[in-house]
């Protein structure tokens, strides 16, 4: 069974980065996040999108193939990854 992602970005260009910590919630009223990991760059490659290793956010390419696709029928695909080994 798969399950989607814990967390899905739509992005306007290939390649992206992740912190796991952009994004979160912040203002005035809550002091900046503590959590994240390493800031890596992630390629987009034919699938449309791809996997931070590290907390599995997906970054979706708008317009691209995996745009508007239900994200649970997708398979997992990090950075230098497979997608056809299991």
């Amino acid at each position: 069974m798969n399950i989607p992602p814990p967390e899905t970005i739509l992005v306007d260009t290939r390649r992206v980065s992740c912190d796991g910590a952009s994004n979160i919630r912040g203002g005035e009223s809550f002091r900046p996040s503590a959590l994240g990991h390493p800031r890596i760059y992630l390629e987009i490659d034919e699938h449309g999108y791809v996997d931070c290793g590290y907390c599995d956010r997906r970054f979706v390419l708008k317009g691209g193939p995996a745009d508007g696709v239900d994200q649970s029928t997708l398979q997992d695909i990090s950075e230098g990854a497979d997608p056809g080994h299991r």
